[in-house]
């Protein structure tokens, strides 16, 4: 084996199977034990709703532990801001460094504030919460080895992976979160870190989930008949249909998201708060169906259990205290209430397309094809609502009507120039993040160093800091600069990159780029100096 060989797998691929495992197998443990916690929360929540639409007179008593519960969030938001909104965009953040937070800071207070969201009913999910603490664990891992700084997104990103995997029992759709999602492009040591940690959390989730008492899967095998070629027009129609209601969707997200930052940024947050726990809890007592994370729903109307009235009804008032509830910044996953309300959305467009002659064995494709279109259409992750279809959905027998109606969706909130729910949450959370900082643009040059991060990567597996661009490539002093395109050149040692990064805060960067390439020296120039 030659040396440079050997450096490859000492310097990549052992650390990527190390990091990754121990990631895995400790978000693994870390998420079942949430879900765990989460399904017994959902289960009194819907005992005390039962109870308090018996005896009516608990309402104010309801009223007034909601208006304590929401001091104290309001609370524990301040001290711990990271554990505020969806899991999925922070991490999001967190991942591309963009945002910085403390690991078990974070990962307590999602854990907490996920726990009194589902506990008082409000409709988000556990998957956002699993994907941020995976982060969180991802973070902790590394502390130990602080030589390997720049490894450290790597590990988190594994931890955001085996979060989804574990909470939705979809490994492949946890992986492919990374690429589409996280951080929008195919690498193949983002691939490898993910992978590891998937594989490795699920191995666990498998091993553990019996004495939790946990499903992996979302929901059991589904048993549905396959769409023909020649029915192919239906698919296509569902994802239109989807993707309309995407748009207005987003749109109504965006407005109420701009109306609160405008009109209602001057309200305490506690009380923003409060009105959300006192809306949830009328609409709860009205239907439980309208309220929870939406997993208890979703069966029900897979299986053709509910009206056409109770549908419109549950898919309105979902839709509005889920949108509020997200932007008020409640602790709580977004995919899963996506989910459900592209299932009830779904489900009215079977009932329709019934009531015009289809059979009775169009139901259940229709409605799976069109929870795919929706998770298109809103989340805009078209390649991972096709994957997760298939483990989640059962649809491996219909994926080219899955692929035609995702696509169909998403084509749709790209004419309309809809931006997705984790986009604009993550743009109101830097814009408030970065709010009074002034924005500085850094064109330097460093060098690599021996024995460096750097050394044997291609630039485009290196997770740069945030907004920083590789213009050039210097082999040596006497070659001539070259600009790596595509960024497949493995760097060496002695290279010389001409850089360019925007940022807010300086220093932390400086940090960021060093433990990648190594501490520079003082140059001959001073535009060498980092």
């Amino acid at each position: 084996m030659n040396n440079r060989r050997t450096k490859q797998i000492i310097n990549l691929v052992m650390p990527a199977l190390v990091f990754g495992s121990f990631t895995g197998v400790f978000t693994a443990l870390a998420v079942l034990v949430f879900k765990f916690c989460a399904r017994h929360a959902v289960e009194l929540s819907h005992k005390a709703y039962g109870l308090i639409s018996e005896h009516l007179w608990l309402v104010p008593v309801a009223l007034g532990l909601m208006a304590i519960v929401a001091l104290g969030l309001s609370f524990l938001y301040r001290h711990v801001p990271n554990a505020m909104g969806g899991g999925i965009p922070t991490a999001i953040g967190v991942l591309r460094g963009l945002v910085v937070f403390r690991w078990f800071a974070a990962l307590a207070g999602t854990f907490t504030a996920s726990l009194v969201s589902f506990l008082l009913g409000v409709p988000l999910g556990t998957e956002g919460p699993s994907v941020q603490m995976g982060t969180a664990v991802g973070k902790g891992i590394m502390q130990p080895f602080g030589s390997h700084k720049a490894w450290e997104r790597y590990s988190m990103t594994g931890g955001a992976c085996a979060g989804f995997s574990v909470a939705t029992g979809a490994p492949v759709s946890g992986i492919m979160f990374a690429v589409e999602e996280a951080h929008q492009r195919i690498s193949p040591m983002i691939f490898l870190v993910s992978a590891v940690s998937v594989a490795a959390s699920h191995f666990t989730a498998e091993l553990l989930s019996p004495v939790f008492g946990e499903e992996l899967r979302l929901f059991p095998r589904l048993e549905m008949v396959s769409l023909s070629f020649g029915e192919l027009w239906l698919p296509i129609c569902i994802g239109l249909l989807s993707g309309l209601f995407a748009v207005v969707f987003l749109k109504f997200y965006r407005t109420v998201e701009r109306l609160i930052s405008r009109r209602l940024n001057k309200v305490p947050h506690w009380l923003r708060i409060f009105a959300v726990f006192a809306l949830t809890l009328c609409a709860g007592l009205c239907s439980f169906s309208f309220v929870s994370t939406g997993h208890h729903l979703m069966p029900d109307v897979m299986a053709g259990g509910v009206g056409l009235g109770l549908l419109c009804a549950t898919l309105l008032v979902r839709s509005a205290l889920t949108v509020l509830a997200s932007t008020n910044s409640l602790t709580g996953g977004i995919f899963l209430p996506i989910m459900a309300i592209g299932t009830v959305f779904a489900a009215l467009i079977a009932k329709v397309a019934l009531g015009l002659g289809l059979g009775e064995e169009y139901y259940l494709p229709i409605v799976t094809v069109g929870i795919a279109a929706c998770i298109s259409g809103m989340m805009k992750m078209p390649l991972t609502a096709i994957v997760f279809s298939v483990e989640a959905l059962s649809c491996d027998g219909n994926i080219i009507h899955v692929v035609a109606a995702v696509t169909a969706a998403y084509m749709i909130t790209e004419i309309f120039d809809a931006k997705s729910i984790n986009d604009t949450v993550l743009d109101r959370r830097l814009e408030k993040l970065n709010e009074g900082r002034k924005q500085t643009v850094i064109d330097t040059f460093v060098s690599v160093k021996d024995n460096s991060f750097a050394v044997g990567k291609q630039i485009r597996d290196i997770l740069w800091p945030a907004n920083l661009f590789v213009l050039s490539v210097q082999h040596s002093r006497t070659s001539s600069a070259l600009v790596d395109e595509h960024g497949g050149n493995a760097l060496r040692a002695g290279d010389r990159l001409h850089v360019r990064y925007s940022t807010f805060n300086e220093e932390q960067t400086k940090k960021e780029l060093t433990a990648i390439v190594g501490h520079q020296s003082y140059a001959e120039t001073e535009d060498d100096i980092v």
